[in-house]
């Protein structure tokens, strides 16, 4: 593998990080590691969003860049007397991306090593071949014998089971494959703007959040936004791809490698029209590339932040991301870098009397 830089060595540790909603400690504690040199204070909510301050202006507006800290992953529930596991889902999984994947239990006694089975297909029927296997009819096999031996290893109802994968970077070394871009990118997005922030003065102060509980229903948003009270609010996350093949333009536009998409509409939030077209007219004067995209189904951490208190103008900016919700993802490195480009370049110039002008457009 190529000699990882200082953003790969980030992207790593933030990605092979396991923390799925409910259990964000380890990559909270990462992201923590790596936003604090650029934060005048870092503080969490009360359920364990990580919230980083960064002060331009004390008496400027406020401004929120929140990306979400877990990742989908599994819950322990059910241990059969032969040793076999049950278990939950935990956010969005499509049957189809599951079977035979190898996966990780995080236990009190250190984590083991499991793969998700089912049936054989060569003892179904014919018509039960052609069907994907319901997720309930799966299960984690650790290689036990019974259900006291599963005990004994630590393992118990709750326990979380994460994807098993290891960051990599691709031939092409712009692309990246990893678990959980969805959503340690949004992560990243927030620290390196922080980063990019460092000895600039800016109107405003600035908050990089890792939310948690994203992929349940915004939980974390809601509360941190809470805590905040921001005038401005950007939800990072990834987005849909729309370069493989037999997806069409009507489905999703997006291509890898040309810029952060700026979502319109998602079914958590309209997106806000001041906001909206503030941020891509200085990316049209500074040559940021983006791409314009919206879907129908899904929404951000921008859904709950927008409903905070009176409401907040708020954007979703996201990076195409091919196979999102399985155990490994592609994005491009350009698409983050620009997004963090564009994000600290707006940031620069929200001062109290822009916000005030947006708020109304």
């Amino acid at each position: 593998m190529a000699k990882l830089d200082e953003t790969l060595t980030m992207l790593k540790e933030l990605t092979d990080a396991k923390g799925i909603p409910g259990n964000e400690r380890e990559p909270r504690e990462v992201m923590k590691k790596y936003i604090e040199p650029y934060a005048n204070e870092i503080t969490t909510d009360g359920l364990g969003s990580l919230i980083a301050k960064k002060v331009g202006d004390a008496n400027g507006p406020k401004i929120m860049v929140a990306g979400h800290l877990d990742e989908i992953g599994f819950m322990v529930t059910k241990i059969d007397d032969k040793g076999f596991i049950r278990f939950q889902t935990v956010g969005g999984w499509w049957s189809q991306v599951m079977l035979s994947q190898r996966v990780t239990i995080v236990t009190s006694k250190g984590d083991i090593t499991g793969v998700i089975g089912s049936k054989p297909p060569h003892i179904l029927s014919a018509e039960a071949r052609k069907k994907p296997i319901e997720i309930k009819d799966m299960f984690i096999d650790i290689g036990a014998s019974s259900r006291e031996q599963v005990l004994e290893w630590g393992v118990k109802p709750g326990d979380m089971v994460v994807p098993y994968f290891d960051f990599t970077v691709m031939n092409n070394e712009k692309m990246l494959l990893a678990k959980a871009w969805d959503n340690r990118i949004g992560c990243a997005i927030a620290i390196d703007v922080l980063k990019g922030l460092k000895g600039v003065s800016h109107p405003n102060i600035v908050y990089g959040v890792g939310t948690i509980q994203e992929e349940v229903g915004l939980r974390g948003a809601r509360t941190s936004a809470a805590q905040i009270e921001p005038d401005i609010g950007f939800g990072v996350d990834v987005g849909i791809a729309g370069d493989t093949p037999g997806v069409t333009e009507k489905e999703a536009l997006s291509k890898l490698g040309e810029g952060p998409q700026i979502i319109l509409y998602d079914a958590s939030m309209v997106s806000h029209k001041g906001l909206r077209d503030f941020v891509t007219g200085i990316a049209d004067e500074l040559n940021i590339p983006y791409q314009f995209d919206s879907v129908p189904g899904g929404g951000t951490d921008s859904g709950a932040i927008h409903l905070t208190a009176n409401g907040v103008p708020s954007l979703s900016i996201t990076i195409a991301t091919r196979y999102i919700h399985s155990h490994a993802a592609i994005l491009h490195r350009d698409d983050y870098e620009n997004a963090v480009k564009l994000i600290t370049e707006v940031i620069k110039r929200l001062d109290r009397e822009t916000v005030n002008r947006i708020t109304f457009e």
